[in-house]
């Protein structure tokens, strides 16, 4: 029996082999080397029998693949459990998620008290060297007929298309599951559960209220302590706390989800906005559309039937609106205001708007879901050979903004779904989905390709960022959309004099400006670079004879364009400079009778590095250019 591994090599295999005997062959015996298995592109447990000619692939807990099965897997270990030590609860679903898993449970209380207590039988367990089993049952009233005791997983068994219906035993434990799962729990090396929290049963706050269980596992305990530090540092870097004590923006329970931006909050804001301005300048027009339009304009989009559940809506004048969860309809209709010729295409129009949303209380999360929001939207309407060419465009801003803000990032195209859940000819999604490989190809970074995964309106390219923690943020998108042209009738006239429809690309860089606000905050800590910074500068005067020379080196700072401010405050010196490093403040200038005599500053910057006597003319040529540059390092790091 002849097997094909990773499309690069055939071994030869007795009959009968598996899935696990192959990796047993060529070693890959730890979660390292093999956690599952694709068998001709199928998911599948390492038991899995072979047969001749098939094409196996490996996956490893580094691979996203390996870590959601080895995850799902210790979910199934924490229910079991629980089940022990609560036989009355009612397990639910266990998912893998970004971070590791969680298992909701029915008829179960709990608190942090008990975790330790759980941990300890999942320890017993793991003991065990389980083997989890897969069996699959003949029909649906079989697997019925296995979980009559709870009706959760009986209402899933129900709502099930896909045959066949399959189940997971380890031990004792029975539970649903459509797999796969490692081949032996003794892998399972650390676990930890990390928090427990309230959950509605299929997200639904009208259903029954369950126990949610947050909990992670590794290999080895050296991952799971790396992990634990990485929460630790996350916790400090938390944008909510931030930004309550750097005084940057609020959430008020008169307006659950929507943000209140403080002055220095809008500093940020504001030097944000103007660097994606300054980089649109080239080729963009920008427009503003109202927040509020007509029930026939999201009938006609689309958004009426499909969204209206979570957009704000209200009636004037017995007519019905809606407050726009989206800025595309709007700009629809600014393209339809005049008629366009080839010659002004590609038309790239921007746009920061401001859309709301409405989120489940339980979803908010600080800025990163909200329901008010701005996107920097930009909807470029082009000819199919101008697809490349733009793509490559959008890549390069991407690329600029993300660098400038020392973000770095992944690219994932997204292709066609089934034929028969999208719009569009073949032809046109040929065209398209080559124009963004093309463009993805010739820019040169490395991408992944999600086969199937686009919108059902056309494929995209989704930029996941990287922050200082390692953590990745899906913020940045380029989608083609084949459907908004379609139903607003967007035409031009091409150079044969003929209408055609335009292909229309939406573009979003931050995504949200008040999440991509959140992002960084945790990103650099507090500790903004001097363009982006809401504290920059602040001089501190040694004693009150010092207050009026603080106040004229101020005014040159202020003339320059930089903002300052003055601890007059009768505190020690120390003090000052102690309550300066808690608003991370980027450059301390402090002034005494040394720096009166000479009209110099003593220079101090934010990690408590003293530069000593510095000329402020010397000072203001270095940090002007800092800001200018955009340097995400002070230039005083070498003296």
């Amino acid at each position: 029996m002849h097997i094909k591994v990773d499309s690069k090599k055939k071994l030869e295999l007795p009959e009968g082999s598996s899935a696990k005997d192959l990796a047993e062959k060529l070693h890959l015996t730890e979660p390292d080397q093999a956690v599952v298995v694709t068998i001709n592109g199928a998911l599948r447990d390492l038991s899995y029998p072979l047969t001749d000619q098939d094409e196996v692939k490996f996956f490893s807990f580094h691979d996203q693949e390996g870590r959601e099965v080895f995850w799902h897997s210790s979910a199934h270990v924490l229910a079991q459990a629980i089940l022990r030590l609560w036989p009355d609860a009612k397990p639910t679903i266990g998912p893998p998620i970004e971070n590791g898993f969680y298992y909701d449970f029915a008829n179960l209380t709990l608190s942090e008290q008990d975790f330790e207590k759980i941990e300890q039988e999942v320890e017993k367990i793991l003991k065990e060297n389980l083997n989890p089993e897969r069996i699959e049952f003949a029909s649906k009233n079989e697997a019925l007929k296995a979980f009559a005791g709870n009706p959760y997983k009986c209402e899933l068994i129900h709502g099930f298309e896909e045959y066949p219906i399959s189940a997971y035993r380890q031990g004792e434990f029975f539970d649903l599951c459509r797999g796969p799962h490692i081949a032996n729990l003794s892998k399972i090396k650390a676990f930890k559960i990390l928090k427990t929290s309230g959950a509605y049963w299929k997200g639904d706050p009208k259903r029954e209220m369950l126990t949610r269980i947050y909990a992670i596992s590794f290999p080895d305990k050296k991952r799971l302590k790396e992990y634990l530090y990485f929460l630790e540092e996350a916790k400090k870097r938390d944008h909510r706390i931030l930004g309550k004590q750097l005084n940057l923006f609020s959430l008020k329970e008169e307006a659950p989800g929507m943000p209140f931006i403080h002055p220095k909050g809008l500093i940020i804001w504001n030097a944000l906005i103007d660097f994606l301005k300054e980089c649109l300048q080239d080729g963009y027009v920008e427009i503003k559309t109202p927040m509020m339009m007509s029930k026939e304009l999201w009938e006609r989009s689309g958004h009426w039937s499909h969204y209206k559940e979570n957009m704000y809506l209200s009636q004037i004048e017995e007519r019905e609106f809606a407050i726009k969860p989206m800025n595309c309809p709007g700009c629809m209709l600014y393209y339809l205001s005049t008629i366009h010729s080839y010659r002004d295409l590609p038309l790239r129009v921007a746009e920061i708007g401001h859309v709301h949303r409405f989120e489940p209380s339980g979803a908010l999360n600080g800025l990163f879901r909200v329901r008010s929001f701005h996107q920097d939207d930009a909807h470029l309407f082009m000819r199919d050979s101008d697809i490349k060419e733009e793509i490559t465009g959008l890549l390069r801003l991407t690329d600029k903004i993300y660098m400038t803000l020392g973000l770095s990032y992944r690219l994932e195209l997204s292709t066609r779904p089934e034929k028969e859940k999208t719009i569009g000819s073949d032809q046109a999604w040929e065209i398209a989905t080559q124009g963004l490989k093309q463009a993805l190809d010739e820019w040169g970074h490395s991408y992944k390709v999600n086969e199937g995964e686009g919108a059902f309106y056309g494929p995209k390219i989704d930029i996941h960022i990287r922050d200082a923690l390692q953590r990745h943020w899906q913020c940045g998108t380029i989608q083609l959309d084949m459907s908004l042209p379609e139903k607003f009738h967007l035409t031009y006239i091409d150079n044969d004099g003929l209408q055609k429809k335009p292909i229309m690309l939406h573009r979003a860089i931050f995504g949200s400006v008040e999440r991509m606000l959140g992002i960084l905050i945790e990103h650099f800590s507090g500790k903004f670079p001097f363009w982006l910074s809401p504290y920059p500068i602040r001089i501190l005067p040694v004693a009150d004879r010092h207050v009026e020379y603080a106040y004229s080196v101020r005014k040159k700072l202020q003339k320059a364009g930089l903002i300052s401010d003055i601890d007059a405050t009768n505190e020690s010196v120390s003090k000052k400079i102690r309550n300066a490093q808690l608003l991370k403040i980027n450059y301390i200038l402090t002034v005494g009778d040394k720096e009166v005599e000479s009209s110099n500053i003593s220079l101090r910057t934010r990690d408590g590095v003293v530069h000593g006597v510095i000329e402020v003319s010397s000072f203001l040529e270095k940090v002007l250019k800092e800001k200018e540059n955009r340097e995400l390092r002070t230039p005083f790091s070498s003296m």
